[in-house]
């Protein structure tokens, strides 16, 4: 795609995230692979009715170099981090949707009990330690949660979600909001039925080999 595509679609979805209620306000962010080296994201602290595609900003993902009459999101060497370290995510998007704000602030684990959220998601979605936001011990503690995931959420913060392009990083983040929203109501139950590893591995499975119009 064209670079002035890619900002194009980065502030479509952007507004998609806003009306979907997975932020408030300005906070949260969404970026787009460009290439191995760079990297188009939203910048800090916008409202995503008033953006332009023009405001994006493009980012080299080693140096952190940006080009852009605005800057970036304050979490955009968390993102770079991760393009560094998966090779097949070209999408990450950091919502505060409220149940998944609510597992952040409990600082749990969501444990792998839906299908849809195991075969997106790759299994539980995992808290991080906590660390400042933006900050780099903050980057480190996401991106080791993410190893072998497609979300983890920030403890105190939000969930971060990956996908190999803008429309599954939406899907990760929605589903991410409704796993949460699940793992806090089956409390009243005493808690949720967790699916097998090997369930986990075979939907995983299925999803990215025949899931859809594979």
């Amino acid at each position: 795609m064209e670079l002035e595509d890619i900002k194009e679609e980065v502030l479509e979805t952007s507004i998609k995230m806003s009306k979907f209620g997975l932020v408030a306000g300005t906070w949260g962010n969404i970026s787009a692979r460009v290439d191995q080296d760079r990297m188009i994201i939203t910048p800090s602290g916008m409202s995503y009715n008033v953006l332009k595609p023009e405001d994006m900003v493009l980012v080299n993902i080693h140096d952190l170099s940006y080009v852009g009459k605005l800057k970036p999101s304050i979490e955009f060497p968390l993102h770079a981090e991760i393009y560094k370290a998966r090779s097949e995510i070209n999408a990450v998007m950091h919502t505060h949707s409220i149940n998944a704000c609510s597992i952040a602030a409990a600082r749990k684990d969501i444990p792998p009990i839906l299908d849809d959220m195991v075969q997106i998601v790759g299994g539980s979605i995992r808290i991080t330690e906590y660390a400042l936001a933006g900050s780099e011990q903050m980057v480190k503690n996401a991106v080791k949660k993410l190893e072998n995931r497609n979300a983890t959420i920030l403890a105190n913060h939000g969930p971060v979600c990956l996908g190999r392009n803008l429309d599954e990083a939406l899907i990760t983040s929605q589903i991410v909001e409704k796993a949460a929203k699940v793992f806090i109501d089956t409390q009243a139950f005493g808690g949720p039925v967790c699916l097998t590893n090997e369930d986990v591995d075979l939907m995983r499975k299925f999803y990215l080999e025949k899931y859809g119009q594979k």
